[in-house]
């Protein structure tokens, strides 16, 4: 491919953030009107409950098929043919049919009952979910493609469409209504859903038909319309799609398989990792939604604050760590050692990987340290002062933005691990994952009984350093035979450390004397405190903010 990965890469996550952001100032608005005007249980079946059945279900049906057919379009190294990663695309959709008939008997019949007011909302709800989930996995297809070919522009299009259907149809169902807010849930789901499906198939018929008219100009003609229109048809001789009926599944003439049989075996590989995953991911709900261990409010309570302390994670670090797979699928090759690859990607993956996690880590750093400060006031702007009476969602918080750090560290390390495993390693690995499951299921039982909420915080912290322990002796293991060893360059600089220290000191006081008279004022000290934490940061990482400028003029002027 004439594609820049790892342009494309860092171009990904940084529109990702950016639809981050909007998406979680929509959704944290929307569950400050609920917290204020529905309440605390209605949050709770919707935030935990319902989405977790659609975590469930997405996770389940795609996950394993996206990260494997990923891996067999790098660089050539497969022998994998468009159709049949097409074809194996499509598979997710009855996958997930299949899934939603177990899930919603246990979703409606095994789990802690809901009010019974509730109990028609809530069903109404549980097959919104599924249908809407069997609905978006019909445009996996395109979706994929759209992955791989690096329409950046079209996935933060479509996500951001995405939202704003599902935020204005509740909204205003709800602002109607406030009684049916479950049923406008689902409403809502099912709305978007279809927004995303034919978001996509316009997308490729229109990209399809001007693509085949443009291969059918001359040369000359090609380039004056590639320098009018800049590179939106450039390096696309591979894009294997000459008409939407290519997106549809297909049964191959005699002679080629429908499937590839090396695809499937690292799928049924990532199956068995995404199972536990998943239980690692989501825990916390689980054992909520299986054991009567908290009420519906006190699950609102700890899904918002959980919400909260995971900004960074879901605002930067997730999309780095999206934006970081793809790069490391692309570029480093499974079932080849190190010293068998071309120097030249390997040191660039070193210094990649080593780079990504110094920010991540600064990153979480820093919330941790602002965190110990300022939980409490950001909370009582978000919730109103009903919402922080007891002092529950502050210590939440606070703990949670130890937990900050880890998901940093976990995962671009593990995500780096999951891009380069063979499938002997990756099936190694989930033994592994089946010991981090049943331990994290028994310390958050366990924890949570003695602890209340703050014990699925400290399950979480064990989870995640275990993991954190694994991927970074794999990656030590990786890089010996070549000399290098990426994980040296992680620790942020010793001067940043103190700053942090400093300013955390400071923000501390702040909070005993300041805050009681003035919220402006312990407020502008802590943005101060951060800007002076990103100024030292910038300081000691000025080669790498330099580079980064460089990328970008070089990109500006080739433009």
């Amino acid at each position: 491919m004439g594609r820049n990965i790892l342009k494309s890469s860092l171009q990904n996550a940084s529109f990702s953030i950016v639809f981050q952001i909007l998406c979680r100032c929509v959704t944290f608005a929307i569950n400050a009107y609920i917290v204020r005007s529905v309440g605390r249980d209605v949050l709770g079946v919707m935030n935990v409950r319902l989405l977790l059945l659609e975590s469930t279900l997405l996770f389940l049906s795609r996950e394993a098929t996206s990260r494997a057919a990923l891996s067999a379009t790098s660089l050539q190294r497969s022998s994998c043919t468009w159709p049949q990663l097409i074809n194996q695309m499509w598979l997710t959709v009855p996958i997930c049919a299949f899934l939603c008939l177990p899930f919603l008997y246990i979703w409606l019949n095994l789990l802690s009952a809901v009010d019974p007011q509730l109990q028609d909302q809530y069903a109404f709800g549980c097959y919104a979910i599924a249908v809407s989930c069997v609905i978006e996995m019909c445009a996996e297809a395109p979706v994929f493609l759209g992955q791989v070919f690096c329409f950046v522009r079209l996935k933060v299009v479509l996500d951001t469409l995405h939202i704003f259907v599902r935020s204005v149809v509740f909204i205003t169902i709800v602002s109607n209504n406030k009684s049916i807010a479950i049923y406008a849930f689902g409403t809502a789901q099912l709305s978007s859903a279809l927004t995303i499906i034919l978001g996509n198939y316009i997308f490729f018929y229109i990209y399809t038909k001007r693509l085949n008219d443009f291969r059918q100009k001359n040369e000359e003609e090609k380039k004056s319309l590639l320098e009018k229109m800049g590179s939106q048809f450039d390096h696309m001789e591979d894009f294997p799609l000459k008409s939407l009926t290519d997106l549809l599944p297909k049964i191959q003439p005699s002679g080629m398989k429908s499937l590839n049989a090396d695809l499937q075996i690292l799928i049924l590989s990532f199956v068995k990792q995404g199972i536990l995953k998943q239980i690692l991911t989501e825990g916390e709900k689980y054992v909520m939604s299986v054991s009567p261990v908290l009420s519906f409010s006190e699950q609102a309570t700890y899904d918002v604050v959980n919400n909260m302390g995971s900004l960074a994670a879901r605002f930067i670090f997730r999309p780095i760590e999206d934006s970081s797979y793809f790069y490391f699928t692309q570029t480093i090759a499974r079932n080849l050692k190190l010293k068998e690859q071309e120097p030249e990607k390997v040191s660039e993956a070193s210094k990649v990987l080593a780079n990504v996690c110094k920010v991540v880590l600064s990153i979480g750093l820093m919330g941790f340290v602002f965190g110990q400060s300022y939980s409490g006031t950001i909370l009582l702007l978000y919730g109103g002062r009903d919402f922080v009476a007891g002092g529950l969602p502050e210590l939440l918080l606070r703990w949670h933005s130890l937990a900050i750090i880890l998901l940093a560290v976990n995962g671009i390390s593990e995500g780096y691990m999951f891009a380069t495993n063979t499938s002997k390693e990756i099936d190694g690995y989930n033994y592994y994952m089946a010991i981090f499951s049943v331990t994290f299921l028994l310390l958050s039982y366990q924890l949570t009984n003695l602890l209340g909420p703050v014990g699925f915080i400290l399950a979480n912290c064990a989870n995640m350093i275990f993991r954190i322990g694994y991927s970074i002796s794999f990656i030590h293991r990786q890089y010996r035979p070549v000399g290098d060893n990426p994980l040296r360059k992680i620790p942020p600089g010793p001067l940043f450390l103190s700053t942090l220290i400093a300013c955390g000191v400071i923000c501390k006081i702040s909070e005993a004397k300041i805050l009681p008279a003035s919220m402006l004022y312990h407020l502008v000290i802590g943005a101060f405190c951060t800007v002076v934490s990103l100024g030292v940061w910038s300081y000691e990482n000025r080669d790498l903010i330099l580079l980064g400028f460089s990328k970008f003029r070089t990109k500006v002027k080739s433009q």
